[in-house]
C-alpha cells in the first residue's frame, strides 16, 4: 500500500466534491477546481474524510494511488484556505509593482519588464521588496512563482535577484585582491 495513498483526505465544513465522468469537482468558499483522473483509482466517501483506493496492484496503478491522493488534498486545501508563495527582491533599484492585472519590475535591465498576471492568482507588493502570490490552485502559484524568479535569478556574490521568501542562497567570497 502506498505511504501517501493510504492517509483519507480529511474535508472541512463547507467544501463539497463530487466524482463524476472520471473527473473530481471540488467546491469551497474560494472557488471551484477540477481534475481528471484515470479510472484504475476509486474514491470512497467515509464520513468527512475520502479514501483513495486502486484497483490492481501494477506499478503505474501504484504510482497513481499517491499522486490522486495528494492533487485532491491539495485541492481542497486550495479552495479552503488557498496558497501563497512569497519572492523577496534583492538588489538596489529593484523593485516591482502592481497595476491592475499587470505587474511591473525594475530588475537592473534597460527597461522595465512587464508581467501579466494570469486569471485567478492574486498578486500584492509590498514596499520592502516582497512579493505575495496567492490563489486556489498550488500548482498554478508555483508555476507563476518560478517564472517571475526566473526573470532575475539570485548571484551568489552580492545576492542580487529574485528569491523565494524560505530559500537560502549561498554566498562566494569575491576577489580578494592580494596574491
Amino acid at each position: 500500500m502506498s505511504r501517501i495513498g493510504r492517509i483519507p483526505v480529511t474535508v472541512p465544513a463547507g467544501v463539497k466534491i463530487s466524482f463524476q465522468d472520471e473527473q473530481i469537482i471540488v467546491e469551497g468558499p474560494k472557488g471551484k477546481l477540477t481534475q481528471k483522473y484515470h479510472p484504475v483509482i476509486t474514491f470512497e466517501t467515509k464520513g468527512s474524510a475520502i479514501q483513495v483506493e486502486r484497483t490492481n496492484e501494477e506499478k503505474q496503478t501504484k504510482s497513481f494511488h499517491g499522486l490522486y491522493r495528494n492533487l485532491l488534498n491539495n485541492m481542497v486545501i486550495g479552495v479552503s484556505t488557498g496558497f501563497t508563495r512569497s519572492l523577496i527582491i534583492t538588489g538596489v533599484g529593484y523593485r516591482a509593482e502592481v497595476h491592475g492585472n499587470l505587474l511591473t519590475m525594475n530588475l537592473g535591465y534597460s527597461n522595465e519588464v512587464l508581467v501579466g498576471i494570469p486569471e485567478g492568482l492574486a498578486v500584492v507588493s509590498e514596499p520592502n521588496g516582497k512579493l505575495t502570490i496567492s490563489g486556489i490552485d498550488k500548482q498554478r502559484v508555483g508555476e507563476f512563482a518560478s517564472q517571475i524568479r526566473k526573470l532575475r535569478l539570485p548571484e551568489p556574490y552580492k545576492g542580487k535577484g529574485i528569491r523565494y521568501e524560505d530559500e537560502q542562497i549561498r554566498r562566494k567570497v569575491g576577489k580578494s585582491g592580494v596574491k
